[in-house]
């Protein structure tokens, strides 16, 4: 059973921090692109971060840019998500997503999904 388990969520500051982490399982880990996406209320889920595990690449939507930073430990089977200068419009539902074809930010390329985490940035 493939499981993609979003922990690290919570509250923050505006310019603070949060660590999101996706703890994999039930698959090969080192097959699959493991990327961040997040979804607004009413809106449809849009990339965040994604990384391409052959080579390390990475990709950061437009509105993270300098502020995100997606990194891999493959001992762990595991994602993180290193968010710095969280600004209120970052609250969202963040999840992690699986794919085997290709890393890029488009939701519909990724065939496995964690169940999200809330990242509230708030004062």
């Amino acid at each position: 059973q493939v499981q993609l388990v979003e922990s690290g969520g919570g509250l923050a500051q505006p310019g603070g921090s949060l660590r999101l982490s996706c703890a994999v399982s039930g698959l090969t880990f080192d097959d699959y692109h493991i990327s961040w996406f997040r979804q607004f209320p009413g809106k449809d889920r849009e990339g965040v971060s994604c990384m391409d595990r052959a080579d390390g690449t990475t990709y950061y939507g437009d509105s993270v840019k300098g502020r995100f930073t997606i990194s891999r430990d493959n001992a762990k089977k595991t994602v993180y998500l290193q968010m710095n200068s969280l600004k209120p419009e970052d609250t969202a539902v963040y999840y992690c997503a699986a794919s085997i074809t290709i890393a890029t930010l488009i939701p519909l390329d990724y065939n496995y999904w964690g169940q999200g985490t809330q990242v509230t940035v708030s004062s």
